[in-house]
């Protein structure tokens, strides 16, 4: 769907859309503005956010289609919402041109109705060889009516929002078998054409540093594993120590020998989705050009079982020099993570790093697809973050940390092992994870397993990939580093 800002009605046009704030007069300038009115107070529409009233018109000797839409209070969750409603509904209407008509509506509002349109319009066709025209997206234009002297600044961010957020829900969309390590950075490497610079560790070069947690996972795999680095750095060097972001990359997890259930398992794929969120918000800085210094590392591996595979009770090394004892193969994203936040940290040298990771079935259990789970070494950070992830809708809740909970996972054999007890699953992950944060280091850890992927159509997505993180992160980037 093409988004295009005018300040003329396209002749085209199939179906005008007017925001409505709730409560407020309908008072369109059109023949049948009466009728209109009338009909929307007897359907009770009210202008509620993301209210919708829609019907057939005469005008100037034309059949018009007109939707009301309600606002709310004008929000930018109420704008969003409102946008995700055009799509939800327009999108295989058979309604091909759109446009909303944008009246006293700033450009920042019109830009986040926009925003909501285009991300709730994504969707994962490439696989369908037998849709019928009914089932395929007709809307092939949407575009915003407003004056001429409307800022494109809101937009132009809007579009890089969206191009991330794409960009995340492909990667974690796409099956085991089209996505691998070696496909996930194939895949990034046209990040370069945006200024983004890209670097790349192997097998070879991974072994040589000592990677025994990361390797150990992939071992078990046909799939080599990599290191994928993206580098940002639009502070023309006002920045000298970037903001990190580092994402768990299992491309396809199995369990390893402490094999998951069968059923459910084709969930899997989304396993690498912290690193699409990295992957995603690094495109998206460079699309809206941030003043930013930033790098995004995924490390990158396939869990499988043949065997060569890591097996229960192996003591691997990690980067650090620090020993793992593995208590269970289906721990494996804090082994990856350990590796790849020890590299980060020892070649980047970041003040600040937050990972991220659909790294535990418990903070499912706790927080369901609500909110992603918040763990820090450092209160200012964890308070930017969850203020992020309020203004974002991408909503974090912080959970505890302390030495009561890291004496859960000492070893007898080794220095530590890659699992607690039954209990307290999330944050004894995180407890393992704050082992390999450098002394100085603030760091945030995000358990996002809950909010990756949806069974069920919400405001902004379809069925499917979320693309969770992006906006939050790049909210970060804005508030961290881009304030002056």
């Amino acid at each position: 769907m093409l988004v295009t800002l005018t300040a003329t009605l396209p002749a085209d046009t199939d179906c005008r859309v007017y925001p409505i704030a709730r409560d407020a007069a309908v008072d369109l300038p059109l023949e049948s503005a009466t009728l209109i009115a009338e009909a929307a107070k007897a359907s009770r529409f009210t202008g509620d956010t993301g209210g919708w009233f829609e019907l057939f018109v005469s005008e100037g000797g034309r059949t018009l289609r007109v939707v009301l839409l309600g606002t709310g209070e004008g929000k930018v969750a109420d704008l969003e919402k409102a946008g995700g409603t055009i799509s939800a509904r327009l999108l295989t209407s058979g309604v091909k041109h759109v446009a909303v008509i944008g009246g006293a509506l700033s450009a920042d509002a019109l830009a986040a109705l926009s925003l909501g349109a285009r991300l709730r319009a994504w969707r994962f066709d490439t696989y369908r060889t037998k849709q019928t025209e009914a089932q395929k997206p007709s809307v092939e234009t949407l575009a915003i009516v407003t004056a001429e002297s409307a800022d494109a600044a809101p937009f132009v961010h809007a579009d890089a929002i969206v191009s991330g957020v794409s960009f995340t829900r492909e990667l974690v969309a796409e099956p085991g078998n089209i996505l691998y390590p070696e496909s996930f950075v194939e895949r990034c490497k046209s990040l370069t054409d945006l200024g983004i610079e890209v670097s790349i560790l192997d097998e070879k070069d991974m072994a040589a540093l000592g990677m025994g947690a990361l390797l150990g996972v992939g071992q078990g795999s046909v799939r080599p594993s990599r290191m994928l680095a993206l580098r940002w750095d639009g502070s023309a060097g006002a920045q000298p120590q970037p903001l990190a972001f580092v994402g768990k990359g299992v491309t396809f997890d199995t369990g390893g020998i402490s094999l998951k259930p069968g059923a459910g398992m084709e969930d899997m794929k989304w396993d690498m989705g912290g690193a699409g969120a990295v992957a995603g918000v690094m495109k998206a800085l460079a699309l809206r050009k941030a003043k930013a210094h930033v790098v995004g590392v995924c490390g990158l591996v396939e869990n499988m079982p043949d065997g060569n595979a890591q097996r229960p009770g192996d003591v691997v090394t990690t980067m650090s020099g620090q020993t793992v004892e593995v208590i269970n193969t289906d721990a494996e994203g804090r082994l990856v993570l350990a590796d790849t936040l020890w590299w980060t940290q020892k070649t980047f040298g970041p003040k600040t790093v937050i990972d991220l990771a659909t790294l535990t079935g418990a903070i499912i259990a706790a927080l369901a697809d609500q909110y992603g789970g918040l763990f820090a070494n450092d209160d200012t950070l964890a308070g930017q973050l969850t203020a992020a992830g309020e203004a974002t809708g991408e909503k974090l809740w912080r959970f505890p940390m302390g030495d009561v909970y890291d004496k859960m996972i000492d070893s007898p054999i080794a220095d530590m092992k890659n699992m607690g007890a039954r209990y307290a699953g999330s944050i004894t992950a995180a407890q393992f994870l704050k082992r390999y944060i450098l002394e100085g280091v603030s760091w945030a850890h995000l358990d996002i397993a809950g909010m990756v992927w949806a069974d069920k159509p919400g405001t902004l997505h379809d069925k499917g990939a979320t693309g969770y993180g992006v906006r939050l992160l790049d909210r970060v980037v804005a508030d961290l580093l881009e304030t002056a």
